[in-house]
């Protein structure tokens, strides 16, 4: 089965597409179900940009090269012009939490739960 992305929302980020960006589409493509069907591809991408941004900037782990630091910064971005475009106050608030509790612990050398358990938990969230 072939899932298409939005292809403007992946400008500069193919190799991304390919380097499994595609599967984490896809996962989350399947947890968005219960949102209107021109929000859930949004909403899918948004966490998938999420998840890659988090691992490209290596959090918890050595400093990434700046070339992929600023990839993950990208993915970031994206993720949060999607949300803010397709998700309610408080699912944005939520995934910002994600993010920042993910940080936190990356910063204080502490385990924190997999990221993907954070944002599908993210998508639950109500005002």
């Amino acid at each position: 089965m072939s899932v298409q992305a939005p292809d403007r929302e992946l400008d500069r980020l193919e190799g991304l597409w390919a380097d499994g960006l595609s599967e984490s589409y896809r996962s989350y493509l399947e947890a968005v179900s219960d949102y209107e069907a021109d929000a859930q591809p949004k909403l899918a991408l948004a966490a998938a940009l999420i998840e890659a941004g988090v691992r490209l900037q290596g959090l918890g782990g050595r400093a990434a090269p700046a070339p992929t630091l600023l990839m993950g910064d990208l993915c970031l971005a994206r993720a949060s012009r999607l949300l803010a475009d397709a998700a309610s106050l408080a699912v944005q608030v939520a995934f910002a939490r994600a993010i920042e509790g993910l940080s936190a612990a990356a910063a204080s050398g502490s385990p924190s739960r997999p990221v993907r358990e954070l944002l599908l938990n993210a998508f639950t969230a109500t005002a």
